[in-house]
């Protein structure tokens, strides 16, 4: 009786999935299921959170700064290449930055954007890489609560906006955060060069500053659907206006706590 009613709901799942996802993504790696991506997120929370640091707690820190300037450099132009794309399918020319619906067609430009979002998917997942850089060099005081939060919604985020909404108005979060990447992995990729560089990165304390920029804009972006009705879900606009308050509220609370640290350092230098 018990496996009737769980097949029962397994494909009323199914169907109702089905019936709101969009067909043009289904056969696309990954996009069958949300139970891979989900899995991935688990594995990586336990990773970092435990097995990672249990590995390494009676072990020296790696020295990775050489993989990291490549992984930072790749990162970056992952991000531009990603920036450009959003740019071409839509958001130079073509897209209303008041309202615009997603597109399901098998227009050229509706898939090259359906297929950008796919990519923007993946990009999440491998940002996972970030923490797992982290744990081997024992830079445990970066794996915060924002940072877990971050790399373990993100993928599931994107996911759902690859299965049910690949473009329209939400990508534009996609677009900005791309921005934000490009600055924020060079930054990385310059401090992974050695101290002879660490001059050149007197913009460290603006990074945080972009980040809350990016949240307000994705913001005010986002709220305008609940005002201008062109066809995009206002259900996914208010989430977005939740997401963006979220991490506005987290950022700004890790700028205080960093600006405290260093007006504190300063004064005792004093």
């Amino acid at each position: 009786m018990a496996s009737v009613l769980v097949n029962m709901a397994i494909d009323r799942y199914v169907n109702l999935v089905d019936s709101i996802s969009d067909p043009r993504v289904n056969d696309w790696p990954l996009m069958d299921s949300p139970f891979p991506t989900l899995i991935m997120v688990i594995t990586y929370l336990y990773i970092v959170t435990y097995l990672g640091p249990k590995v390494m707690a009676n072990r020296k820190p790696f020295k990775l700064n050489n993989i990291l300037v490549w992984y930072n450099a790749g990162q970056v132009i992952f991000s531009l290449v990603m920036l450009w794309e959003h740019l071409m399918s839509g958001w130079l020319l073509d897209y209303s930055y008041k309202c615009q619906p997603v597109d399901y067609s098998h227009n050229p430009t509706a898939l090259r954007m359906a297929n950008l979002c796919w990519w923007y998917y993946i990009s999440k997942l491998t940002e996972f890489v970030d923490t797992a850089f982290f744990v081997l060099r024992k830079k445990d005081n970066q794996i915060s609560l924002l940072h877990l939060y971050h790399h373990s919604l993100t993928p599931i985020e994107t996911w759902i906006c690859v299965k049910f909404i690949a473009g329209g108005h939400g990508t534009f979060s996609n677009l900005v955060n791309n921005m934000v990447h490009v600055i924020m992995y060079f930054y990385y990729m310059m401090s992974a060069m050695g101290p002879q560089y660490q001059k050149y990165l007197w913009w460290k304390k603006h990074l945080t500053t972009i980040q809350l920029l990016q949240f307000t804009l994705v913001f005010f972006h986002s709220a305008q659907v609940l005002f201008f009705d062109c066809g995009y879900p206002k259900l996914v606009a208010a989430l977005l206006l939740v997401h963006s308050t979220i991490f506005f509220v987290l950022f700004f609370d890790f700028y205080q706590q960093a600006y405290k640290k260093n007006k504190l350092l300063q004064f005792k230098s004093q």
